[in-house]
């Protein structure tokens, strides 16, 4: 079981069907000011395994800041269950939405632990908008 991909984006959705769509990517935001918190960031991943790796699977996402303190964080679990005859894959997305404090610029990041192994890292850079010249 691995962690396929993983993205940081404006907006994302998974349909009934289990399609994802993702609009929007990016690893860099512009702030006016900092601290702020920088609203409405769709952190978009997809776990795929094999046919023999259904069940349970334990998930850890932590953000961390500049510094590599912790900010945000949380586990859950992942149930994959038997696919259909033939297919040998077994995948699933998800969108998590979150609201990100961000205290100062600098070089922030997701990381994705799948079954207590760090897989995946998504980084993200936060900046104050530069002042205009007259």
């Amino acid at each position: 079981m691995h962690v396929d991909f993983a993205v940081l984006a404006d907006y994302a959705l998974v349909d009934q069907h289990g399609k994802l769509s993702v609009m929007g990517i990016f690893q860099h935001v512009w702030v006016p000011q900092l601290p702020t918190i920088y609203p409405r960031v769709h952190l978009v991943l997809r776990v795929r395994g094999r046919r023999t790796e259904i069940g349970e699977h334990r998930l850890r996402i932590r953000f961390a800041g500049p510094d590599g303190g912790e900010i945000l964080g949380g586990e859950g679990a992942v149930q994959f269950g038997e696919p259909p005859a033939g297919v040998r894959d077994v995948e699933a997305a998800a969108v998590l939405i979150f609201d990100l404090p961000l205290a100062t610029a600098g070089e922030y990041a997701f990381t994705i632990a799948l079954d207590g192994e760090t897989e995946y890292r998504v980084p993200l850079t936060a900046a104050v908008l530069p002042v205009p010249t007259p």
